[in-house]
């Protein structure tokens, strides 16, 4: 865990953050500024900073997220009208919090 990452903190229960899921490794929640009707984060609790930083042993760790991120479009009934999956690298592509996380992005036709 690092120390002043934001993430960190809530995937290990520190900021009263609601968890729509939750196992070993991940943690779901809602994003407090959403883009769209169902906006999800799947976060590691494991801290890794960026895309930039995954190594070969964080293949299952991204699959993970993304088999995650399915099971979560199923509950949250997008599964079938459609939704994005988006992950921001760096902060010219729009990184604000470094640590890893996948935007779940649906809900426009619910």
């Amino acid at each position: 865990m690092e120390k002043d990452c934001l993430f960190c903190k809530i995937s290990h229960g520190q900021m009263g953050t609601d968890f729509l899921f939750e196992n070993d490794n991940l943690v779901v929640f809602r994003d407090i500024n959403p883009h769209a009707p169902v906006h999800l984060l799947i976060v590691p609790k494991r801290h890794i900073r960026s895309i930039n930083d995954l190594t070969e042993s964080d293949n299952d760790i991204l699959a993970e997220m993304i088999m995650t991120a399915r099971q979560m479009a199923k509950k949250e009934k997008v599964n079938t009208s459609g939704y994005k999956l988006l992950f921001n690298v760096e902060k010219g592509g729009g990184q604000v919090i470094f640590h890893l996380h996948l935007h779940l992005i649906g809900g426009w036709d619910k």
